[in-house]
């Protein structure tokens, strides 16, 4: 077969493959007024083999992506991290649903993230050191999270100028910025993305460690925290353009955190803090681990630790860069992991004990350091849920 053939029978057969995703129509079920759609026809659009059940397990994978849904869970594995949906999957008439806010919002972005809309160019990154002045944040033997966001801005910095981005930071010093003003800078730039940085706390369990990060929750859904979807969920009518830049956004960062360093995986969540909700480019909230657990807040306050986080969360900003500009489909885990294992795979464990390399659902349910399936993340101490 020549060249102008084989290049003329591969150009057929991607059209040949797109029109048969078109052809996928989506049937969307009613129950109790909201509206679902099955797995079956998940797997179908998206063009994986039929999925693998395995008890209340459910598996789909394909060459480009794998999904994990758990009935009854709201949380799942989407390419090898955890994300947190709006609502549980379910049985219903013998079929396992999906909302179909949750495939709008949280699977399709991060499954087709070419396809986003109005995915501008990056060349300004809003960085917010959180916290400031009298207002200290978690708190550590070692420190405050307030000092500890701001030299990781400030590490941060030099690594992405390299890169050649534009950055612009909430506060440079030991000031109190009202989340209000951090909105206005960021909404007052253009070609740009806004990056809150945190570390974490609770009150509730001192055992618990781990990275996430947060895009603004969409609308009508309960944020990751809440059980159930209140009057206050419904009513509030905030989300943007951006939404699906910014969980993608979301997925760019925490894939290279997590590929990285070898904390464990709390998961991709949603939330409507203030900076989330009131900024309009995509933007993003990390927590880089918690002050209240005793090893993590030994790393926490290493400086060495702490430019590590700053080089993985420039990379997942890199790669973002890339897919706005490329439409090149960003990095995962796995791919991460893997460069890591063939660069020192004998040298530096590749993550820590309590964080094994690949998730499966049956590790969700671990006991110890891993989070109970239905159990909201604790809010930070100090601080309601709604205001990091």
């Amino acid at each position: 077969m020549n060249l102008r053939r084989l290049t003329i029978y591969a150009i057929c057969a991607g059209f040949c493959a797109s029109r048969l995703m078109a052809a996928v129509e989506w049937q969307v079920v009613k129950v109790n007024g909201r509206d679902f759609l099955s797995v079956d026809n998940i797997a179908k659009f998206y063009s994986f083999p039929n999925p693998v059940v395995d008890g209340t397990n459910i598996k789909l994978s394909s060459d480009k992506n794998e999904l994990q849904f758990r009935v009854d869970s709201r949380e799942m594995l989407i390419n090898g991290v955890r994300n947190w949906l709006s609502f549980p999957v379910f049985v219903h008439d013998g079929k396992v649903l999906v909302s179909r806010i949750d495939l709008a919002k949280t699977l399709e972005p991060q499954l087709r993230p070419n396809m986003i809309k109005n995915l501008g160019r990056v060349q300004t990154i809003v960085l917010d050191p959180g916290h400031g002045g009298f207002d200290k944040g978690a708190i550590s033997g070692y420190g405050y999270e307030k000092d500890y966001a701001l030299d990781l801005a400030r590490l941060l910095r030099p690594v992405l100028q390299a890169k050649g981005f534009r950055v612009i930071m909430t506060r440079e010093s030991d000031v109190f910025v009202p989340l209000e003003l951090r909105a206005r800078i960021a909404n007052a730039t253009h070609d740009s993305i806004f990056v809150s940085l945190h570390f974490n706390a609770t009150d509730r369990d001192p055992i618990a460690s781990g990275f996430e990060i947060y895009s603004l929750t969409p609308r009508g859904a309960p944020s990751t925290y809440e059980d159930w979807l209140t009057q206050m969920s419904i009513n509030i009518q905030n989300g943007t353009e951006a939404d699906a830049a910014s969980v993608e956004l979301s997925s760019c960062i925490y894939h290279s955190i997590i590929g990285h360093i070898g904390e464990f995986d709390r998961g991709i969540k949603r939330a409507r803090f203030a900076v989330l909700r009131l900024t309009k480019i995509p933007a993003v909230l990390v927590e880089g681990g918690f002050l209240t657990e005793r090893g993590e807040s030994r790393l926490i306050a290493n400086p060495e630790w702490r430019k590590k986080l700053a080089d993985a969360v420039c990379t997942g900003i890199e790669n973002f860069r890339t897919l706005a500009d490329t439409k090149k489909v960003p990095l995962v885990v796995t791919d991460y992991r893997r460069q890591k294992t063939g660069a020192a795979a004998e040298k530096e464990p590749l993550v820590n004990p309590a964080a094994p390399p690949t998730l499966s659902l049956d590790m969700l349910q671990s006991p110890g350091n891993f989070v109970p399936l239905q159990t909201p993340t604790p809010s930070p101490i100090g601080t309601a849920p709604a205001e990091p």
